[in-house]
């Protein structure tokens, strides 16, 4: 049977072959036969030049223009989100500072004197504010302030003609800006010409003169809205300066713009405007506030003159689009404020009532496609050019999303989440301590370094959300929120816990007392419990995976952290060694694949051990003789190691857990905690002791539980082994 089954596959195989090797010789006569005629017909050749790179120029231009454009969208997104995110960072910056100047104590107290006091008594408030104001004005560059009241009436300020008017109000753009102070928002305004005279650049007075305000409400004892501060600051400086960082190439530029298309800041294109007659002919024109971004219906570079007064004219594509709350990329092309075709990018910033745009010519934008059709013999120096320009291209766009991550990070705003210092750092990622925008929770937030960003981290750095995402024991850090930015940072969100680990315990403070270890020990098996009820190991326990807090008024609350090298016990898949030599079991070293929760116990007796010695369990110049130790030697008793007498049953509990034959251990984390519930209970330590405890060491004092100094352990032994 099994012969007449080869029989009957060798067949179709045999034919299989003898069809090809028919093809192969056929097609080798018509190669043969076709060479002939072409060495003879020599003028065939040109013609299939011709037609072949005419072809391969159809083809290439189609694809290069595909290409270029995919680049192109990438290339204009990024740089406009790297223009936003300097310029939220700067108007973070001024909310922050009118925030801190309006709840400063002076400032309140004097605001309460003017709209308490008597004529003389509001004076004397005046020039106490105005010398309060004075330092911090100068130090943050701001060109003026003034305070208003609740009828919108200016109080107080550097110019005192300005003292007692209201009239600035009835601008639209200044009311409803003042309005927002007053009904208690910090807010910064777009550019808006002032009501009020001032001096222009020449130096002259007059109204009309861009300028800016940070704002921020004045509050009463009872918290409520009384006035508002406003600092004055000239957009021309700052804000248009962080926005002409953009200015990409011959013709690239990045502006601002409200929602009737009146740009907020300067154009590249000044002098041209002012003899295409978009701007007015007078000295030191300045286009802020001066230019309509309307669509004039053609070039005017090229002649065009539009029949209708520029009000009149339909805003651009961009800016209609903008202007609804539509974000976008456009690199097919469209007509901008001069009538120019360019290609952009375009945003719309809610929060301070302007929009963001970013555009380039697209004659330049496609200069490379125009030569490419204007020259056919150029074809494959073109080719190589446009292979570099594409490379170049990724580098930059590559470069540009990196300094986009810097930028939020540096912005430190994440999500919902506002970064305030660093913890710590991992293998993968990087750990804030944040706060939610809206919670005012204190955060820990884990984020992927930019530099680590790939497709196997992230999958990682999910698994390990989702795996701890699943366990909800009091002893298991929590997990509350995950996502990632526009910017391409993956994060998670986790309950901030501002304790110390086990590891440092022991530096720090020495071999712990028998009652306080006993307890540690029974709330990592609770946690343990849970994880592996729901069939994971944890595979690295270790005393810096430990956390030991005081939550909720609860002194000695532990938090399990770490499961980035959980293994799901029945996935099937197989497993590398991973954990950490000074707490690995003897299986994990030799049958990494064949670890279970009773790998874990082992861990949690050697962290015992650790606990109550101060000592590891075995120590060793060099992490291949301390492998060799955990698979060979056995451990001494941790009432020898620590020449301290300790309960029998604890000693006893510590060297089941370490047992080289995992069937002698306790079996499930339960066991060893009802194994650990039969010690005696310790007299010298319980809830008053671990107060005291507490409260010495958040003072910064030498708490009273120390019993022992604890050796110096070698850090190459500390290492975690994360393989497969």
């Amino acid at each position: 049977m099994a012969d007449s089954r080869r029989a009957e596959s060798a067949s179709p195989m045999s034919s299989r072959k003898a069809h090809m090797t028919w093809a192969t010789r056929t097609m080798s006569r018509s190669l043969t036969s076709a060479g002939v005629f072409l060495k003879r017909q020599v003028w065939v050749w040109p013609i299939i030049a011709v037609v072949v790179l005419a072809t391969i120029g159809l083809f290439v231009r189609g694809a290069i223009e595909r290409t270029m454009k995919a680049s192109l969208a990438s290339e204009l997104q990024t740089l406009l989100d790297v223009e936003v995110a300097m310029l939220r960072t700067w108007l973070g910056g001024q909310e922050r500072n009118a925030e801190s100047l309006a709840n400063d104590t002076t400032t309140r107290d004097l605001v309460g004197q003017l709209l308490a006091g008597d004529a003389a008594a509001a004076e004397a408030a005046r020039a106490g504010l105005v010398e309060a104001m004075g330092p911090a004005l100068s130090s943050y560059d701001y060109d003026g302030f003034f305070v208003i009241d609740k009828s919108k009436t200016i109080i107080a300020g550097f110019d005192a003609a300005a003292i007692g008017r209201d009239d600035f109000i009835e601008d639209h753009a200044f009311d409803e800006f003042f309005s927002r102070a007053l009904n208690g928002e910090v807010c910064v305004s777009r550019p808006l010409p002032s009501v009020l005279p001032l001096k222009d650049r020449r130096g002259h007075v007059r109204t009309g003169t861009p300028v800016m305000f940070a704002a921020a409400p004045i509050r009463d004892d009872n918290f409520q809205v009384v006035a508002a501060l406003a600092l004055r600051l000239r957009p021309q400086k700052e804000f248009t300066s962080i926005l002409q960082l953009g200015q990409t190439g011959e013709t690239g530029e990045t502006y601002a713009f409200d929602a009737e298309g009146l740009m907020l800041s300067s154009s590249r294109f000044e002098e041209e405007l002012i003899l295409l007659g978009i701007l007015a002919d007078e000295p030191n024109a300045r286009s802020i506030l001066r230019v309509l971004v309307r669509d004039p219906g053609g070039d005017m570079t090229s002649g065009f003159r539009p029949d209708r007064r520029r009000i009149e004219l339909p805003m651009t594509r961009m800016v209609a689009a903008a202007a609804e709350g539509e974000p976008g990329v456009d690199v097919e092309g469209y007509r901008d404020y001069r009538g120019v075709r360019v290609v952009g990018a375009w945003t719309w910033l809610p929060d301070y009532r302007f929009g963001v745009a970013t555009e380039i010519d697209a004659a330049e934008a496609y200069r490379p496609l125009v030569i490419l059709q204007r020259t056919h013999w150029a074809l494959f120096a073109l080719l190589v050019l446009m292979s570099i320009a594409i490379f170049v291209f990724t580098l930059k766009v590559a470069r540009l999303r990196r300094e986009a991550q810097e930028a939020a990070i540096e912005a430190q705003q994440l999500g919902q989440y506002r970064l305030e210092n660093k913890l710590g750092a991992g293998a993968m990622g990087v750990v804030y301590k944040a706060t939610h925008a809206m919670l005012r929770r204190p955060t820990a937030v884990k984020m992927l370094e930019p530099s680590k960003v790939s497709a196997d981290a992230v999958a990682a750095f999910e698994r390990e959300v989702q795996i701890t995402s699943q366990l909800c024991h009091p002893n298991t850090v929590a997990i509350f929120d995950y996502g990632h930015t526009p910017e391409g940072l993956f994060y998670y969100a986790m309950e901030y816990l501002d304790g110390i680990s086990l590891q440092e315990l022991v530096e720090r403070y020495g071999p712990q007392p028998v009652g306080r270890v006993v307890d540690l020990l029974r709330q990592i098996c609770g946690s343990l419990y849970e994880a592996h009820s729901t069939g994971l190991v944890h595979r690295d326990i270790k005393p810096a995976n430990i956390m030991l807090n005081r939550r909720g008024a609860e002194p000695d609350v532990v938090k399990v952290l770490d499961f980035g090298l959980v293994k799901v016990t029945d996935d099937g898949s197989p497993s590398g060694m991973a954990g950490t030599p000074l707490y690995m079991s003897p299986e994990a070293i030799q049958t990494p694949a064949g670890v279970d929760a009773r790998s874990d116990l082992y861990a949690v007796g050697a962290v015992g051990y650790f606990l109550l010695t101060g000592r590891t369990v075995f120590e060793a110049d060099s992490i291949d003789e301390l492998i060799r130790k955990q698979v060979d030697d056995t451990p001494r008793a941790p009432s020898l190691t620590s020449g301290r007498k300790l309960p029998p049953e604890l000693d006893d509990a510590i060297l089941a857990c370490l047992d080289k034959n995992r069937a002698k251990r306790p079996q499930t984390a339960r066991e060893l905690s009802l194994r650990l519930d039969r010690v005696p209970r310790d007299p010298e330590w319980g809830v008053e002791q671990a107060d005291l405890w507490w409260n010495q060491h958040e003072r910064g004092l030498t708490p009273t539980s120390r019993v022992g100094s604890p050796p110096t352990v070698k850090t190459d032994q500390q290492a975690t082994i994360a393989h497969g």
